[in-house]
């Protein structure tokens, strides 16, 4: 089933993002090398798709888990959890419709 998880930063977390991005991005490239990953992606703080030093506001990834239990597991063990990017992260079941 798929999974929509939902990461919302603390403010000022530029800084940590970056230097966690690496370890977050090998892990996304993980899901996406075993057909899982669907989309992912952050939260321009402002208006723009390179909001410099305005940041990112949160993230959003959607992918296929085993269960809800495993997409917790997986999202509480995401780099930006352990760098203190995310003040929050959700996680819901997610039913695709559109595109086909």
């Amino acid at each position: 089933m798929l999974y929509a998880i939902r990461g919302e930063d603390v403010p000022d977390s530029l800084d940590r993002r970056i230097a966690a991005r690496p370890a977050h991005l090998a892990r996304l490239t993980e899901l996406q090398g075993n057909g899982r990953l669907i989309l992912a992606g952050p939260f321009p703080a402002i208006d723009s798709t390179d909001p410099g030093p305005a940041g990112f506001s949160g993230s959003l990834i959607v992918a296929e888990f085993e269960s809800l239990q495993a997409a917790q597991a997986w999202a509480e063990a995401d780099p930006y959890v352990a760098a203190g990017v995310y003040a929050s992260v959700t996680v819901n079941p997610f039913r695709k419709v559109l595109p086909a």
